[in-house]
């Protein structure tokens, strides 16, 4: 299995390639990241957008490192 690189610190406003596109949606971009409802807490999700339709989705940050899903950069 191949995994992207990556920290929570270093995911808002970082760009997507979905691996198998859905509703041609294939680039997209972190445009949150959701903090942690206990402070000081791990970060578990994000909020992307997809660039042409500009609908978003919330999904588990962690998700992002499987690269048989997600490719980085826009690809």
């Amino acid at each position: 299995m191949t995994k992207n690189p990556l920290h929570p610190k270093k995911l808002l406003l970082s760009k997507w390639t979905a691996v198998t596109p859905v509703n041609k949606e294939k680039h997209f971009m972190v445009i949150k990241v959701i903090d942690p409802e206990i402070e000081g807490g791990a970060v578990e999700q994000v909020v992307i957008e997809a660039v042409m339709s500009k609908r978003q989705k919330t999904i588990q940050w962690r998700s992002l490192t499987d690269g048989l899903e997600w490719k980085q950069g826009w690809v």
